[in-house]
């Protein structure tokens, strides 16, 4: 079959483990199906430029990037405004699918990129495949997005170390873990790990989330330890506590934050566990407690990392996916797989409100799972209060379901 026609694979948003698994995957399909298979450098940037930068893939360099980590494809949160489309990257290679790569926003991106299209006598596919570590895509039957679990891991074994040195060291120590919006990464990794402590932002269902509520959560663990003489923990805290946080919260910190092509607060420009373990700090030195503690950041260390065995199943799945629905008419949607490997298309009108908002997808906070997880974390109740007393003159204060009751 003669190579007329092409499929055109870009990547929006940040990296995730699998990003090239799935990019090998959709390539072999194709390639074997008699397709040019293109690849275009920095997302939807490229779509809006008259010298996109393009990678023809062929099946050599397929085969050499399914397992790694990072994406052989430059990555962009650029989201188009007013910039005129480059249509003639699309008639010139004769595209007849678009296969986009990233979150929600990279989804309805490629959806008004293929609406323009057609009212430009210009017709094509496009098929959409979801990638977040943070794992707050609505997917049906609470599927992971892939990457979730490969970033988890890598945060896990860094998780680790640090609570072993923890121990040895007898200190304490304030990690902080990627997730905008939902605390699934920050929960997976504390759970993992038996930390004494996590903070994430759907424990404040009840209550309004602040700074101080946050550093009483944590000094309520401390605490908590001391009483049973261990001196030493760490306390895992969502960087999404920062993004439900009132703008007034956010002004006492001092930091002026930017903001994403997307409107998104930058909270990778600033490390959110030097801010808490320094407010913890200034704290406890006022209570006269004796204890040190130090930052750890999980952010960037997790995005690139090699993606582990169910991450590359799930992103070979899922490649394969794209080629059965674009065989099968499918477009508009996002390939998902079930537990049983079924592919079936999401469309976005499935999952978005009457704003054409997508609700991220939360930890569920009243699951058993997450219940007996609470439960198990190190931190002061009623019964506690007498020998709290010894730290603190007010142990109600530092009470943890106290705190997420306030009004």
């Amino acid at each position: 079959m003669s190579k007329s026609k092409s499929v055109l694979i870009i990547c929006g948003g940040g990296p995730a483990p699998g990003i090239n698994s799935v990019i090998s995957t959709v390539a072999k399909a194709f390639l074997k199906d008699g397709y040019r298979v293109l690849g275009l450098h920095e997302g939807f940037k490229g779509i809006f430029n008259n010298h996109p930068r393009i990678k023809e893939f062929d099946f050599d360099h397929a085969d050499r990037i399914f397992s790694r980590g990072g994406s052989t494809l430059i990555m962009s949160r650029f989201k188009p405004r007013n910039e005129k489309l480059n249509t003639n990257l699309f008639l010139e290679n004769k595209v007849k699918l678009l296969v986009s790569i990233g979150g929600d926003d990279t989804a309805s991106t490629a959806n008004r990129i293929t609406d323009y299209l057609q009212k430009e006598n210009i017709f094509i596919s496009n098929i959409h495949v979801p990638k977040t570590i943070d794992n707050d895509l609505p997917l049906p039957d609470r599927n992971p997005t892939f990457g979730f679990h490969s970033a988890k891991d890598e945060g896990v074994r860094i998780g680790n170390t640090i609570y072993e040195d923890a121990r040895t060291s007898q200190n304490w120590f304030v990690m902080s873990a990627m997730g905008r919006s939902a605390g699934h990464l920050a929960f997976g990794i504390a759970t993992s790990c038996h930390f004494p402590m996590m903070v994430i932002p759907e424990m404040f269902n009840n209550t309004g989330i602040t700074l101080d509520k946050v550093v009483r959560l944590v000094i309520s663990s401390i605490i908590k330890r001391k009483i049973e003489n261990i001196q030493y923990g760490v306390a895992m805290i969502s960087e999404g506590v920062f993004h439900s946080m009132p703008k007034s919260e956010l002004d006492k910190i001092g930091i002026n934050f930017t903001y994403d092509d997307h409107g998104h607060p930058e909270l990778g420009n600033v490390s959110k566990s030097h801010i808490f373990n320094m407010l913890i700090q200034k704290k406890i030195t006022g209570l006269g407690i004796d204890l040190k503690s130090r930052p750890v950041e999980l952010g960037y260390e997790l995005r690139c990392c090699r993606p582990i065995g169910f991450d590359l199943t799930l992103c070979t799945l899922l490649g394969l996916g794209v080629k059965k629905l674009f065989d099968e008419g499918v477009s508009g949607c996002m390939v998902t797989a079930n537990s049983r490997g079924e592919i079936t298309p999401l469309f976005l009108s499935d999952i978005q409100d009457e704003k054409g908002r997508i609700r991220p997808r939360l930890v569920d906070i009243d699951s058993e799972f997450a219940s007996l997880c609470f439960q198990n974390l190190d931190y002061l109740s009623e019964g506690d209060y007498k020998a709290a007393q010894e730290y603190v003159k007010n142990p109600m204060a530092y009470d943890f379901k106290k705190i997420l009751t306030e009004k």
